[in-house]
């Protein structure tokens, strides 16, 4: 099956299409199937570092480890990341390549950018059995299509075949079928293949007479119906509102092993990147953890967490603002234990140098911790390792900002100064030895009786996860179809739904 292929596009963003995809790369591999996962255009602050150096969407590396493959910037090749909420910062297969607008990108870079994509596509293709592709957003978006490098644009290209994937949790999935068929023009139609419903509760039988009568409407087949599954922390790019919604909120989590649990409170800072850090501190049983925007939500927090952002200057504003960077201050003088990680790390300091992120100049930090930070044009992209609290440490840095360290206690190339830690390393707390002794540390300083499970692998349950989204597929999709469409592409003679394309 050497050069198979499918575009998993979707009704809106955050209707599913990363998880699917995941999914069925998961299902595939089981099957003996080498598989890819492969997403031209990603728009996230939730990124990760190839072992090569590439800055990739998080997404796509959480795939890659579902298609149990190593991540490369050939899955990603083009990665946005937003810096307002009118310009980005461009990366090209894993490096920054200049700050557009949002005009600037769609009026003209992002056409010269097909050509690498398709050259990354076809790379995957010939060393794959099969590559599963990720669309983004709808690829019904007639304002954007002239230049789609991530939706139809690249199915057309390549010949793709088409699911799109509906969240019936929302409502209006019926409507949301039949209207991005309907918006598409023929060329495209012609590759929409099937729908895929994700997200359903209750009865399927119910659904089933709507199914029908959108068979009918459109001529196409819905290739499966996926329950509403509970408990999926995992790995998507679009912010907040999806972060940890599975790991912390719906999860079944084992009582704490000790008499206390540690409360955890995460700073909601503007453009807050790599939100995933905390993600392994709620898989501990008896870690709670709630994102925060007011200093009263720090008072009963055992640990304060200051994440990583693609704003640290807009982001100390925003501390300030909030009365948060007092609590902060209070905190550290109690000895009562604080986290800062990449651009929290940077605010924590005593004054940052920025004429590359915000171009504000000097800007003085919360004064928290002994560094001097100065913003370089040059990203520093990263997979350190090294050791901390007696455990061996893994990590990845992605940041412009220097840290020059003039004091405190070596901690992850930053520092620690009592109960205050700082460090440019993102996905530090998955490794499980150094998170129990860093929780250690913080239920001592919090006069907490909480004891780290001695057992808690965050590894096995992330595959735990894939496994289930692998199951999810093989369970509640027609495989044998989603197969045919991978090997043969999409069937001729798919009706036209009008009206197509304005």
């Amino acid at each position: 099956m050497r050069g198979g292929g499918l575009l998993v596009a979707g009704t809106t963003s955050d209707a599913g299409k990363s998880v699917v995809t995941a999914g069925i790369c998961r299902w595939l591999v089981r099957q003996g199937v080498k598989v890819a996962p492969f997403k031209g255009q990603n728009m996230s602050l939730n990124s990760f570092v190839t072992r090569e150096g590439a800055e990739i969407g998080r997404a796509q590396a959480m795939q890659a480890q579902a298609a149990r493959v190593e991540p490369s910037a050939l899955m990603n090749p083009v990665l946005l990341k937003p810096g307002s909420d009118r310009s980005s910062q461009v990366v090209l297969m894993g490096k920054p390549v200049g700050e557009l607008s949002a005009r600037g990108y769609h009026g003209g870079r992002q056409k010269e950018l097909f050509e690498p994509v398709m050259a990354c596509l076809e790379e995957l293709r010939g060393t794959y059995d099969a590559v599963i592709c990720e669309g983004a957003g709808s690829p019904a978006e007639i304002n954007l299509r002239r230049t789609d490098i991530v939706n139809m644009g690249i199915a057309r290209a390549a010949r793709l075949p088409v699911v799109v994937v509906g969240d019936i949790d929302r409502g209006g999935v019926f409507a949301q079928f039949f209207g991005t068929t309907a918006l598409l023009a023929p060329e495209d139609q012609a590759l929409v293949a099937g729908y895929l419903v994700n997200k359903f509760r209750g009865d399927v039988t119910l659904l089933e007479p709507g199914l029908d009568m959108l068979h009918g409407l459109t001529g196409r087949s819905t290739l499966g119906v996926l329950p509403y599954a509970h408990g999926l922390g995992i790995d998507e790019e679009d912010g907040l509102r999806v972060s940890l919604r599975g790991t912390v909120r719906e999860s079944v989590v084992a009582p704490p092993v000790g008499a206390d649990v540690l409360r955890v409170a995460v700073c909601a800072v503007p453009l807050m990147s790599n939100f995933t850090d905390v993600d392994a501190l709620a898989a501990e049983p008896g870690v709670v953890v709630r994102f925060v925007d007011r200093p009263e939500e720090l008072v009963d927090a055992d640990l304060v967490v200051v994440p990583g952002t693609r704003g640290t200057v807009r982001a100390l504003a925003w501390l300030r603002e909030r009365g948060l960077a007092d609590a902060l201050a209070l905190r550290a003088a109690e000895g009562r234990p604080v986290l800062g990680i990449c651009g929290g790390f940077q605010a924590l300091g005593e004054r940052i140098e920025d004429e590359v992120e915000s171009k504000a100049g000097l800007v003085d930090g919360l004064g928290l911790l002994p560094v001097r930070v100065r913003f370089g044009v040059e990203k520093i992209l990263a997979r350190p390792v090294g050791e901390a609290l007696g455990e061996r440490v893994e990590g990845y840095e992605i940041h412009h900002g220097v840290a020059d360290v003039r004091g405190g206690e070596p901690f992850l190339d930053g520092c620690r100064v009592g109960s205050v830690w700082g460090t440019h390393w993102h996905g530090s707390l998955e490794g499980d030895g150094f998170r129990r002794a860093f929780l250690r540390e913080v239920a001592a300083a919090s006069g907490r009786r909480f004891v780290p499970a001695p057992d808690t692998s965050f590894g096995a349950l992330r595959e735990e996860q894939l496994d289930r989204l692998g199951d999810l597929i093989e369970e509640h999709a027609d495989t044998d179809a989603l197969l045919r469409l991978i090997e043969g592409g999409a069937p001729s003679g798919l009706p036209f739904v009008p009206p197509g394309a304005p």
